[in-house]
């Protein structure tokens, strides 16, 4: 066998692996305003940011007030609506945010079908 017909088999090889790991691979949070562990002012609105557009009637985020002197954790009401470009979740409070900690529960799906939860935290100063 020549090399050139071993090298086209092996460049074949090796799409076919790339395009199978693209088809199966699973959103990921690649971003979050605030950051996840930051503290500062209290945001308008909480942005998360994942690697592959989202099925929009399969996502949804919770917002939870964690930190809440002499109270158990609190939910807090949020809208929440994805990206023009599909590729983020926005959570705006329906109210402004009060000092203190919380966290952000989300579940998104992408095209791959395969939920994907995850949670991030930050401190309101």
């Amino acid at each position: 066998m020549s090399a050139i017909v071993r090298a086209a088999r092996v460049g074949v090889a090796a799409a076919a692996v790339c395009a199978a790991s693209l088809a199966f691979a699973h959103p990921k949070l690649l971003s979050s305003s605030p950051a996840d562990r930051s503290v500062g002012a209290a945001p308008e609105r909480i942005e998360l940011h994942f690697s592959e557009k989202l099925v929009a009637q399969f996502c949804d985020a919770t917002l939870v007030m964690t930190g809440t002197p002499g109270h158990g954790p609190t939910n807090i009401a949020v809208k929440v609506a994805t990206s023009g470009d599909g590729k983020a979740l926005t959570l705006s409070p329906a109210q402004p945010l009060t000092p203190g900690a919380y966290r952000v529960d989300w579940r998104v799906v992408a095209a791959d079908t395969h939920r994907v939860a995850g949670n991030l935290a930050f401190q309101v100063k």
